[in-house]
């Protein structure tokens, strides 16, 4: 992988590989953002499933919750 370094005083381009450190640190955001992704899945569909679980006990439908909630 490579890291794209731009002076802008002089409009200098470098291109170079990342070092260890920064390789290292870049599978480490990448195993965040994998667990911050599947957190908010998993957020998501427990969220949906309980407003279904909900609509179901109230026995009312979505578009029936949505003219109540208008």
């Amino acid at each position: 992988m490579t890291k794209l370094v731009i002076d802008v005083e002089t409009g200098e381009v470098i291109q170079r590989d990342l070092n260890k450190a920064e390789k290292d640190q870049e599978k480490i955001d990448d195993a965040a953002s994998v667990a911050a992704i599947t957190t908010a899945k998993a957020e998501a569909e427990a969220k949906a499933t309980a407003k279904a679980a909900l609509l179901e006990r109230l026995g009312i439908t979505q578009d029936e919750a949505n003219l109540l909630l208008s």
